[in-house]
């Protein structure tokens, strides 16, 4: 299957013009007879389940192809781009519209847990609807996912179909690679000889399993992945929630965390959106790690800042892309 295309605009209000509209969702998108019958013809063993068989296969064949493709991975994205931490609903926003906008650029995505997706694959208090506040339907649109308009925000029927129909576009894109189960342990700097500036250039990886295991293990060294922009979206809950701006603070890089405030939707959306931004040279932070970086308010099960907020993080990377590759490549 073809990759998406790359000619997206930025601007998440534009971007639905790559897309159906609402009108024709039914089209492609949910499963009909005559998809059905196409696989059965494609398959053209439907009247003869009794004599079906695979291409033949060996054990050793399947682990060196797998064990082949993911290390040509991790020399392939050992220099990187950008660096996305977390696969939530807003680094997989992110990853969509830079992924889309700049396929010229190596774009890793890094993510502790096996699936990715964050708390993205149901609503609120483990129910399946997930809320967006207008505009926010908008990207709904740009990437084909359904949903039922109720005025000021709207319903998709289910968080999974927004997170599934994301993830499947954004791994389609040739210049992305995910690696899960696979947690950013700390960050990679640099001070610049000349300002004195330090800078974050890149992050320290290792498995996730052997990260919570750091306690009761030794000698487990990390591995690495250089990159002139990183970009944060760990959210505030979890075992690793806001490890980037947390790392930042200990390392004496920023002076405090504001904390998050207690929940008000009214308030938080419109503050993570605004605020999403380069917190620290070669840093963006976006989605709800921000609300621990700055002091704003929980916004509970409401979808809509997660999505724009990982639009505009993408906008903050592209902005200082430049800059910050000319200093990373000089160093």
């Amino acid at each position: 299957m073809a990759p998406p295309p790359a000619t997206e605009a930025v601007n998440y209000g534009e971007l639905t013009t790559s897309y159906a509209n609402k009108s024709n969702y039914d089209s492609g998108v949910i499963p009909n007879k005559e998809m059905v019958t196409r696989l059965n013809q494609s398959l053209s063993t439907t009247n003869n389940w009794d004599g079906f068989k695979f291409a033949p296969i060996r054990e050793s064949t399947v682990s060196r192809a797998m064990t082949r493709r993911y290390f040509n991975d991790l020399d392939k994205y050992a220099e990187s781009d950008i660096v996305i931490v977390g696969a939530g609903s807003c680094g997989l926003s992110a990853a969509y519209v830079l992924a889309a906008s700049r396929p010229d650029l190596k774009i890793a995505i890094i993510e502790g847990g096996v699936a990715p997706g964050g708390g993205a694959w149901l609503g609120g208090q483990l129910f399946s609807a997930m809320i967006m506040r207008k505009p926010a339907e908008k990207f709904l649109e740009a990437i084909g996912v359904p949903y039922d308009d109720e005025g000021d925000y709207v319903v998709v029927k289910h968080a999974a179909l927004f997170t599934s129909t994301l993830l499947s576009k954004v791994l389609a894109f040739p210049n992305v690679k995910l690696f899960n189960a696979t947690t950013v342990e700390d960050l990679i700097t640099r001070t610049d000889p000349e300002t004195k500036e330090l800078r974050v250039a890149g992050v320290v990886t290792n498995w996730t399993l052997v990260s919570l295991h750091h306690d009761d293990q030794s000698c487990m060294d990390p591995n690495t992945i250089n990159a002139p922009v990183v970009l944060s979206t760990t959210g505030h809950d979890g075992p690793f929630g806001a490890f980037s701006v947390k790392r930042l603070l200990s390392m004496g890089a920023i002076e405090k965390l504001g904390g998050m405030r207690g929940l008000d939707m009214q308030l938080a959306e419109d503050a993570i959106v605004k605020q999403t931004r380069e917190i620290f040279p070669g840093m963006v932070v976006g989605g709800m790690e921000l609300s621990e970086m700055d002091g704003a308010n929980r916004m509970g099960p409401t979808f809509g800042a997660m999505a724009l907020s990982g639009v505009k993080a993408a906008e903050s990377v592209l902005e200082i892309f430049d800059l910050r590759k000319q200093q990373n490549d000089s160093q």
